[in-house]
This record gives structure tokens, C-alpha cells and sequence, in this order.
């Protein structure tokens, strides 16, 4: 059951994950994050969204920027005791934690979100995916979303529609551009073990075909 998803906003972070300290983000926006945006306006047990294919809209733009950041994280350890003992403290201090990180985002994104879902098997008996295509259409028509859909993190909001007409391909997006690896999402098959997987990112005419990530050339 295919949707096609308009997203847009002024601002977008797409973090690569070999950056340890400064944020720099990926040129488009990733299938994991447009899989996370297609989830914030609904999400449900019974179905898995799995994204076909992206299309940038508009020109890559980028902007550096400084950010509040908090430095610190609550050790795992200590985590695990107070949910063992119910005693301790899990929180941060955050004016003690403040540190400012310099960033480099996309600004004036502009992507067009191809999907489809797949029935779980969390499904109720009374699901099916004309129920699920309808629902998804009424929450997207309303603009009603479970949280606030981002472009990579909380401070960009995103905002979205159905795509009804297709945007242009931007003249200078024509032809042919290697991207790099790119993330395409984490295997969560074995919870004790959770990897990252990644595949090649070429855009042609502005469309970034989403490999099936069993398919070959994808990496973890």
C-alpha cells in the first residue's frame, strides 16, 4: 500500500555517524529518518513502513551553526542499579552540562517521502491495509501527527503533506551524484546484538533509489 509523503522545513540534521564530536550532517535526508517521519504521524504495532524511494527537491544548501548541547550521559551502570534497587537518581543537571558544539546543517529542505507498509505479526484480527492506507490518509489530510515529526532532531520541525503533484527536479540536481555511504537503517533482528546498516546513495535527477536492505551491496 505505496504513499507519497511532502516534507519540508527550514532547517534539517541528518548527524553522520563518523563525526564523534563536532554534528555534520549527510547531504539528503536518510530512509531511516524519513522511516522515523512516516512513524511520528503513525505509528502502530500491526505495520512496518519500509521507504522505496527519495526525491530532493530542492538545492543542497548548507549553514554552520552553534548549539547547547548537554556533554553528559547517565552510565548505563547506574541505570541499571536503580531500576534494579528502586534508589538513586536518574537525571542530568543540565545548566552543569551545557557545552556549545558547532554544527553543519541543510537549510530549506524540500523532499518528497516514497513508502510502503507491511502487515506485523502484531496485526489485530480486525487490521487489514485498506484500514491502515485509509487511517494514515485521514492523520496526514488533518495534519495529525503522535509527535512532533523533525528533520533529524527536535529543534526542526517538520512540516508535511500528501504529494498530490510532484515538484520539479532542481537544474542543478540533473544527472547523476555519488552521495557515499549512507545509513540506511539499524537491524534490529537480534536485540543483543544491534547493527547499523548502510548502502551507496546515488541521486539521479534528484530520486535516490532505497535499496531492500537484504539486498546485496548493503552493508552492516
Amino acid at each position: 500500500m505505496p504513499i507519497s509523503l511532502e516534507v519540508w522545513g527550514d532547517y534539517a540534521c541528518f548527524s553522520r555517524p563518523e563525526m564523534k564530536v563536532e554534528r555534520v550532517t549527510y547531504d539528503v535526508i536518510t530512509p531511516s529518518a524519513a522511516r522515523g517521519m512516516l512513524d511520528a504521524v503513525m505509528w502502530h504495532p500491526g505495520l512496518r513502513w519500509i521507504v522505496d524511494r527519495i526525491q530532493v527537491c530542492r538545492p543542497i544548501r548548507f549553514t554552520n551553526i552553534r548549539r547547547n548541547e548537554v556533554k553528559d550521559v547517565i552510565p548505563f551502570g547506574v541505570a541499571s542499579k536503580v531500576m534494579r534497587t528502586g534508589k538513586g537518581e536518574l537525571y542530568l543537571a543540565t545548566p552543569d552540562s551545557i557545552q556549545q558544539r558547532a554544527a553543519m546543517i541543510l537549510k530549506d529542505v524540500h523532499y518528497v517521502i516514497d513508502a510502503h507498509f507491511e502487515m506485523t505479526d502484531k496485526a489485530a484480527p480486525g487490521d487489514n491495509p485498506g484500514k491502515f492506507q485509509e487511517m494514515m490518509r485521514r492523520r496526514v489530510e488533518k495534519g495529525q501527527f503522535y509527535h512532533q515529526p523533525c528533520f533529524g532532531v527536535r529543534e526542526f520541525p517538520a512540516h508535511f503533506k500528501l504529494c498530490t503533484q510532484r515538484p520539479p527536479c532542481p537544474e542543478e540536481l540533473k544527472g547523476q551524484r555519488d552521495l557515499g555511504w549512507m545509513l540506511l537503517d539499524m537491524d534490529y533482528s537480534d536485540p543483543e546484538d544491534i547493527r547499523p546498516k548502510f548502502f551507496r546513495a546515488i541521486m539521479r535527477d534528484g530520486v535516490i533509489d532505497v535499496p531492500d536492505p537484504r539486498s546485496q551491496g548493503v552493508t552492516g
